[in-house]
């Protein structure tokens, strides 16, 4: 699996980065939504190199010009709900790819064990086609994991997988290493080195999806 971490260049993310993790300004929810879809955005600025381009001929009102664009198919995915202003980035760049939306969550035993489950999983066809899934931070790994696996075996094998999570753990690099193809790439802006007892990522930056739409039962 490659590994990019955007966050080694400096770039206006990691001011977005740095908004989203202050606690003063997590207090305007419209703000870190916008930040999110930011990130998003620029996330899928920098994949979008990785893509295969041909050159089109596009009739303009004067004549003719050569444009190399983006031949492949795209599925935009994201773990619900946490997932969606990072989602809305991303599609207000690739506005022609597809979606598909997947709820994990975790479900706790005795002490601090717990399994991911799927609860949801809602994908168009990924035969021939690069999937991308996004979630805003990665504690464990699992959720992502279950959420690949989930989305595969429901919609098919994609020819390239990229997982875009600003915020990992250096555990869930891990693991998504030894969970995942070799077909896939890791997308991050930060790794957070500490895990706590209930493996919540530290320093990292709250409950994503709390802090874009609000406090949950």
């Amino acid at each position: 699996m490659e590994i990019i971490n955007l966050g080694h260049n400096n770039s206006v993310l990691n001011n977005y980065m740095a908004q989203i993790r202050d606690k003063k300004i997590q207090k305007d929810s419209m703000r870190f939504r916008t930040n999110m879809r930011r990130i998003g955005a620029l996330f899928a600025y920098e994949i979008s190199k990785t893509f295969s381009y041909s050159e089109k001929q596009v009739q303009t009102p004067l004549g003719i010009a050569a444009v190399p664009t983006c031949d492949d198919k795209l599925v935009l995915a994201t773990i619900l709900r946490a997932g969606l202003p990072i989602h809305e980035g991303m599609l207000s760049v690739f506005d022609n790819a597809e979606s598909a939306f997947i709820t994990t969550y975790r479900k706790y035993g005795a002490g601090k064990d717990f399994t991911v489950n799927t609860e949801y999983c809602n994908t168009p066809s990924l035969e021939g086609k690069i999937l991308l899934i996004c979630d805003p931070m990665i504690a464990t790994g699992l959720s992502m994991i279950e959420a690949y696996h989930s989305l595969t075996a429901q919609g098919g094998e994609p020819i390239h997988t990229h997982f875009v999570c600003p915020i990992v753990s250096a555990d869930s690099v891990d693991e998504l290493k030894k969970s995942v193809p070799a077909n896939c790439s890791l997308w991050m802006a930060a790794v957070d080195e500490e895990l706590t007892g209930r493996a919540f990522v530290v320093p990292g930056l709250g409950d994503a999806g709390d802090l874009a739409y609000g406090a949950k039962l």
